[in-house]
């Protein structure tokens, strides 16, 4: 059997020398996609490489920006949490402020209370009278307004007919002479409603002011907003001493009559006692003259109309 040695080993020659050629094509092939695509790789690296860059830069603000507003979200939630404790708390201390204040109202009012004015307004309806005193003084009205003074007992009234009647009498405390001879002063007020306007101008003691002892004539004076007749009458005995002085106005058809008095007790000499100032006390009493105000009042009817009234008789 004959073999064909020769066309073979061309064959294998020739198939080695194809496969040699075919590798040789396929790594000039890679060699050249390596090459281009290196080439490209660098490319794009080179180019692409910042906008990728800015890309993740971006993309890191915006997650920077989501994480900060995230986290101030919540200190926000914080905030509107605890705001209403704050917000309550204030309301607390006011209620609890309102509720001392209210607590403390009755001894604030008694404060206010002690706080009283130095004067006192005393107003009688039926005559009209209305005065200021201080508060220090004491005040008596109606039968127990009838004044006294240690020389001449129960002071009389002076008018020149009878029908007076007492309002009100203001007595001056002692205690603001104390160490002098002042025994005691007052103010006093009286009606008299049975006399006319002129018999109103006169008195029925004399004055006695007159060193000598003479009757003096009254006079006109202006005390306040009133014009009234004055007068004036002294009593002494070997150890007290009263001096009054009268004023009488005419008003709402009947006669006022304002009384100042002042007596005196003793021996200003011994143990150390001075005599008393006669011109201050009076000038101390001629300031609660000088408040008096008369108001209009109804007239008075005579006292057996409503008898008459009550009995048919006209």
């Amino acid at each position: 059997m004959a073999t064909n040695w020769g066309s073979t080993g061309k064959n294998v020659t020739n198939q080695n020398s194809t496969n040699r050629n075919n590798q040789s094509t396929e790594l000039k092939k890679q060699a050249t996609e390596n090459a281009l695509y290196g080439s490209t790789l660098s490319s794009w690296s080179q180019h692409e490489k910042i906008a990728m860059i800015a890309g993740f830069a971006v993309l890191g603000l915006l997650l920077a920006v989501c994480a900060c507003s995230k986290e101030s979200a919540k200190p926000a939630l914080v905030g509107v949490s605890s705001s209403t404790p704050a917000s309550i708390a204030p309301t607390g201390s006011v209620a609890e402020a309102a509720t001392s204040t209210a607590a403390a109202g009755p001894e604030s009012a008694k404060k206010m209370a002690k706080k009283r004015p130095r004067n006192v307004t005393y107003r009688d309806a039926d005559s009209g009278v209305s005065f200021l005193y201080p508060r220090k003084f004491a005040l008596a009205t109606g039968d127990k307004g009838q004044p006294q003074l240690a020389a001449v007992g129960d002071v009389p009234m002076n008018f020149v007919e009878p029908g007076g009647v007492a309002v009100a009498t203001v007595s001056v405390p002692g205690s603001l002479y104390r160490g002098t001879d002042f025994e005691s002063a007052f103010f006093n007020v009286n009606v008299n409603r049975n006399i006319s306007e002129d018999e109103c101008g006169h008195f029925a003691f004399v004055d006695t002011r007159d060193a000598d002892g003479e009757a003096a004539d009254a006079e006109r004076v202006k005390v306040g907003s009133i014009e009234m007749e004055m007068t004036s009458a002294f009593a002494a005995n070997i150890m007290r001493q009263a001096e009054t002085q009268y004023y009488h106005a005419y008003e709402n058809r009947a006669c006022y009559e304002y009384v100042l008095g002042l007596g005196t007790e003793g021996f200003a000499t011994e143990g150390g006692i001075r005599h008393v100032d006669r011109d201050e006390v009076f000038a101390r009493l001629e300031k609660i003259l000088a408040t008096v105000k008369v108001e209009p009042v109804a007239e008075h009817v005579a006292d057996e109309t409503p008898a008459s009234i009550a009995s048919g008789k006209e």
